[in-house]
């Protein structure tokens, strides 16, 4: 049975895990969807869910506990949320572990603190969506010469969400909104990443 995890070391991971119930129910599928702390666990995944949070301390759990290479060697297709953009990327703005699995530099807390967050219409998928950000980070720069990668949303002319492979990073928070959208465009990454 395909398996999604949500990484649970820190951060929205509830929210995570219960849009995602909620979209493999809308697409009925059947897929387990389930919340994992260790390399092992996450070595049985098929997909993973990096969601928002501290990225520092993510990112030295995820060093310290080996995931970043089990992600690797099982080429596990990662979507990363907010503090999961940072950690998805091979560049931030300050000294921390990163994933480095995508050709992209972010530029942690863009739109500010706690207290600057905000919601605003979006268009990403080709759909309206309703992107809430909280100290979201943005993209500083990709590299350009990769032809897998996409730009996937900008707002205010900023690179808010982009996809590399099977990856995809994006600065704001889909699992604080009733849309499934991006959490289904994700899970059909995943089914097509196994049938390759």
């Amino acid at each position: 049975m395909v398996k999604i995890g949500i990484l649970n070391l820190q951060g929205a991971v509830s929210e995570h895990f219960d849009m995602t119930r909620k979209t493999v129910e809308n697409l009925k599928l059947d897929i387990e969807v389930e919340e994992v702390r260790y390399s092992d666990d996450v070595e049985k995944c098929d997909g993973l869910i990096i969601s928002g949070g501290e990225s520092t301390v993510i990112g030295k759990l995820i060093k310290e506990r080996g995931i970043d290479k089990v992600i690797k060697e099982n080429n596990i297709p990662v979507f990363g949320t907010c503090a999961g953009m940072v950690l998805l990327g091979k560049k931030t703005d300050f000294n921390q572990p990163l994933l480095e699995l995508m050709d992209i530099t972010v530029k942690r807390n863009t739109y500010g603190r706690q207290k600057d967050s905000f919601e605003a219409e979006i268009e990403i998928l080709n759909q309206k969506y309703s992107g809430v950000f909280i100290r979201a980070p943005a993209l500083e720069s990709y590299d350009a010469s990769k032809n897998d990668i996409k730009i996937l949303s900008e707002f205010d002319g900023e690179i808010i969400a982009i996809q590399q492979g099977h990856n995809i990073a994006i600065s704001f928070h889909p699992e604080l909104t009733d849309d499934t959208l991006i959490h289904e465009y994700f899970i059909e990454e995943v089914l097509t990443s196994l049938n390759h």
